[in-house]
């Protein structure tokens, strides 16, 4: 072979070389725009939807799955975005809320974020159990394995995390052992795991109340101060005057008076209070009547705030035996029983007054 033919031989293949280059580069070109047109491709989404991963869901899976749910449609390059885009590639198991979720590049990167969706459920301060399950009975995405079972089939479920003291109390209720706050869940966590992250802080937060409390208490044990903490904060809302609130409490305590609170005769009262206490109802005697009962009821009669608690571990230095509602929201404290029938009367003109208006 001449030099001339090899030199022709030579221009042909690199001009074939130069053309398959040319017709790759184009394909390549038209892949990546058509992955990224796809990667911007609009997803369809429902309002509030969730999706679920399985563990071990792969490409294929993924794909398949998001078919079956209509999010997106029919594309058989789907695989081939998730080898071209690596960081697309690595879902993590879980529920996902597809809230804000527009195309479905940004479906895959809430895929492999693991973000699942976050729940929220308040519980109340002053709120009893009961109230309580109600809530976690309502409570969304929630795997309900409390619903059906008794309350002493739910104390007797946490009660190796509550202090020897209340375990061995006749009366089997998680009155006061749920911690005011609101807890964030995923969907499928279970009532128990919340209800145990609960009680867990309400028994540390009593913990220290106790610890850092007072020395001259009229409280045995932790247990009594949770149960004074529930009547402080069933007596009032109103931060700035629980300490006092606490003090009128602790000082009838000291004096051997009776409480004689209207909460406790609600809390005593069950099913049977419509709204109203009448005279019968304060003569009426339960464990829990406190116009009664010496001392203090048996149990705590709601879940205090940790500001109650604060309170009865520091109550204010005062010489106050008596109080009442003032009409504003807050309460008139007295030192004597005439004061305190003078400051009834006082309430009771007020509200005749309201009631014409």
């Amino acid at each position: 072979m001449n030099l001339r033919v090899f030199l022709l031989m030579m221009k042909k293949c690199i001009r074939f070389i130069f053309l398959l280059l040319l017709m790759f580069a184009a394909a390549g070109f038209w892949g990546y725009n058509y992955i990224q047109k796809l990667v911007n491709e609009p997803v369809n989404i429902k309002a509030e939807q969730l999706l679920t991963l399985e563990r071990g869901t792969t490409g294929k899976k993924l794909f398949a799955l998001l078919e079956k749910e209509n999010i997106i449609a029919d594309n058989i390059l789907f695989p081939l975005l998730l080898k071209l885009q690596p960081q697309f590639n690595n879902v993590k198991a879980g529920t996902y809320s597809l809230e804000g979720v527009k195309t479905l590049g940004d479906l895959l990167t809430l895929l492999n974020s693991g973000k699942e969706a976050q729940f929220a459920l308040r519980f109340t301060d002053g709120e009893t159990w009961k109230q309580v399950k109600k809530s976690l009975e309502n409570a969304p995405h929630l795997k309900h394995e409390l619903k059906d079972k008794t309350d002493v089939e739910v104390f007797h479920q946490f009660k190796e995390m509550l202090p020897e003291f209340e375990v061995q109390n006749a009366y089997k209720t998680l009155d006061g052992w749920i911690y005011p706050d609101t807890y964030n869940y995923t969907p499928n966590s279970t009532d128990v795991a919340l209800v145990k992250r609960s009680v867990e802080r309400m028994v540390k937060t009593l913990e220290k109340a106790w610890a850092e409390r007072d020395e001259d208490l009229p409280l045995n044990n932790p247990y009594e101060m949770l149960i004074l903490a529930s009547i402080v904060e069933k007596e009032s809302g109103i931060s700035a005057e629980r300490g006092k609130i606490a003090s009128v409490f602790v000082n009838r305590l000291k004096a051997k008076m009776k409480l004689q609170t209207d909460p406790t005769v609600i809390y005593g009262m069950g099913e049977s209070y419509q709204g109203n206490i009448r005279k019968k109802d304060l003569e009426s005697p339960t464990p829990y009547n406190t116009y009664v009962i010496d001392g203090l009821p048996p149990t705590p009669i709601a879940n205090p705030s940790e500001d109650a608690l604060n309170a009865v571990a520091h109550p204010e230095r005062t010489d106050f035996l008596y109080f009442v509602a003032d009409g504003s929201g807050g309460h008139k404290f007295s030192r004597s029983l005439i004061e305190h029938n003078k400051a009834v009367q006082e309430y009771l003109l007020w509200l005749r007054r309201n009631k014409n208006k």
